[in-house]
């Protein structure tokens, strides 16, 4: 069987990075607040009182135009079903209108926000109400269901009562593949993807220029074409929609000259990590959902027929996943749900950032992925791991022994898939390693960990990176910690048990059959040789 470096470089036929869902949210800056609102009502609208009644009429306008519009354009309005899957009904609904370049259906929805409220305070000597905005209630939503001419199919999602946020829900590969239409250049797609393109390169430039600038000219062309609560004049005014990032995929799709390659890549990938627990999870996704009073006893197995295998890996709120596309792509995908988790900003002028971010994680993880399975080291790289060396500087490194509890802890830890996300800081080092070490652990301090941290820098295994107390591993790191976990669990541990002649799988396993049979031969030539006198005794 093929290597996951031979799989990857010899049979992907195409190769494609884009941004893949992107949910947004919408709210206008100046309406942010209770005096905001005040404002608004008094000095914009001319309100002497500012009102809740006010309010009660921007909704009860915003209702009456959405009706009346879906009336004019014969446009489906649909009151979603408590628990339906508005995707589904989407689907269907795109299918049969065949909507291009306009709304295809609008939905109605009560769902949860948060929206100001309003009670009277006459203490203040006059008619007068003071907003706040700390309940959440249900009221109506209404998603604006459309196909765009430069997105393809999304949707806008409006809340009727102030502030009137929204959300748009739009798709990159879709916009890639409306370009493609405009430029000509025949392609055959994948479920959120693309399986063939006449101009791979045309398609990979079009993917890169897609950013900020596209996504606010989405949102401005829809205002202007749908029916909103706040009117074209109140956003002349300042009274408009900013974006900001809610949800953001950023993946990378390789597809495969043959099937049979998607799954010798899982079978490397599974085989490598199930039994180490290098990523947080690995699943095996099936089509049913399993909750806490589904009946039956569950295990981890793995499951070879007629199921889509998956790696998951998770960092604060970012998830990072590899799955097998449609039985032809492996599809390495990131979801930033906080850029704040990167120290970024929601804002959407940080597209292209979280974008870059997104591909340099996902490119990590396939390295590493490949550097795994060549964990070989020659005889004086072994010797420079596991004796004390001096490096350029003169700068000693004592030596990393094989075996050692501690040692044995700290390159398990290095070989955590979640610090390919964001690296780690000592704190991080600290709470793995206790948790491997369990009761024999002790006290291991921050001192401790700082030590340990300095020598695996000095051997070249670590690199903080510059201005931060972040430590990433290196390429030659992942090398050692692969090694080393890889022999404690694939050699080391199972002879220890089979010497033992304990299994918890299995009393007789292969490996303490096969040593029992060397041990009888050993024993067989022995009494052999000796003679017959103290064969006798």
């Amino acid at each position: 069987m093929a290597n996951i470096a031979e799989i990857l470089d010899g049979h992907v036929t195409l190769e494609v990075e884009c941004v893949d869902r992107l949910y947004l949210n919408g709210y206008i800056p100046n309406l942010a607040t209770p005096g905001g609102l005040v404002g608004f009502l008094r000095e914009h609208l001319g309100k002497p009182i500012p009102s809740p009644a006010v309010l009660g009429q921007i909704t009860s306008r915003f209702r009456d135009s959405v009706q009346a519009f879906a009336a004019k354009k014969e446009i489906p309005l649909i009151q979603f079903k408590s628990g339906e899957r508005k995707d589904d009904r989407a689907n269907q609904l795109r299918r049969e209108r065949g909507v291009r370049d306009g709304v295809v259906f609008i939905g109605v929805a009560q769902e949860k926000a948060k929206t100001f409220s309003g009670k009277a305070a006459p203490e203040k000597g006059q008619a007068w109400f003071d907003y706040t905005r700390d309940k959440t209630v249900y009221v109506n939503h209404y998603y604006f269901y459309v196909d765009d001419e430069e997105f393809g199919p999304g949707f806008v999602k409006v809340c009727s009562y102030a502030p009137w946020a929204l959300k748009l829900c739009l798709n990159g590969h879709e916009w890639a593949k409306r370009q493609l239409d405009k430029r000509g250049i025949s392609y055959t797609a994948l479920d959120n993807g693309f399986l063939e393109c006449a101009d791979p390169q045309a398609l990979q430039e079009i993917c890169n220029s897609l950013g900020a600038q596209q996504v606010e000219a989405f949102l401005a062309r829809w205002l202007e074409r749908l029916p909103m609560p706040l009117t074209s004049e109140d956003r002349a005014a300042g009274y408009d929609w900013k974006l900001s990032i809610w949800q953001m995929e950023v993946s990378l799709t390789q597809v495969f000259d043959r099937p049979v390659r998607g799954r010798e890549f899982f079978e490397e990938v599974l085989r490598d990590n199930l039994d180490l627990g290098r990523p947080d999870r690995v699943q095996l996704i099936f089509d049913r959902r399993i909750v806490p009073s589904t009946p039956g006893a569950f295990r981890t197995r793995v499951i070879q027929d007629g199921v889509l295998p998956s790696l998951h890996i998770e960092y604060k709120s970012f998830d990072l996943k590899q799955y097998f596309k449609e039985g032809r792509a492996l599809r390495t995908e990131g979801t930033f749900r906080d850029p704040k988790d990167f120290n970024v900003n929601k804002g959407l002028s940080n597209f292209g950032y979280l974008q870059q971010i997104g591909r340099q994680i996902n490119r990590r993880l396939l390295e590493v992925e490949r550097v795994s399975q060549n964990c070989g080291l020659s005889a004086d790289g072994i010797q420079r791991v596991v004796q004390p060396t001096v490096n350029e500087d003169g700068q000693k490194a004592p030596g990393l022994r094989f075996g050692d509890p501690r040692v044995m802890a700290l390159m398990l830890t290095l070989s955590l898939f979640t610090h390919l996300v964001n690296g780690f800081r000592n704190q991080d080092l600290r709470r793995a390693v206790v948790k491997l070490l369990g009761s024999t652990a002790g006290c291991y301090t921050a001192q401790q960990a700082t030590y340990d941290l300095r020598r695996l820098c000095r051997k070249g295994l670590l690199h903080r990176r510059r201005g931060t107390q972040r430590y990433v591993v290196t390429p030659y790191g992942w090398k050692v910690a692969r090694l080393y976990a890889r022999l404690e669990a694939r050699v080391f541990r199972p002879a220890l048990t089979a010497f033992e002649g304990q299994s918890v799988a299995d009393p007789t396993p292969k490996l303490t059959r096969a040593l029992r049979k060397v041990d009888h031969e050993i024993d067989t030539l022995i009494a052999s040789a000796l003679p017959q006198k103290e064969k006798a005794a």
